[in-house]
């Protein structure tokens, strides 16, 4: 993985978690609490995934098992 491809995908994975707080926050505005936390369940699992994988990349990378290129 390139290093700009890593600091893309950091930056989509941070924008998605907070897309889910803003998503769940002003949606309880409109419909049902359960309705949701339905609405900002997908992006919040989303920025997840991309969170675990980036940390297991880092620590692949800083052990030397699979360097970032740049």
């Amino acid at each position: 993985m390139h290093q700009n491809t890593f600091v893309k995908l950091s930056a989509l994975a941070f924008t998605l978690v907070v897309a889910s707080f803003v998503i769940r926050g002003f949606s309880g505005f409109f419909v049902s609490p359960t309705a949701s936390t339905w609405l900002s369940a997908p992006p919040m699992l989303l920025g997840a995934g991309l969170i675990v994988l980036l940390t297991v990349q880092s620590v692949l990378a800083v052990t030397g098992i699979r360097p970032l290129e740049e």
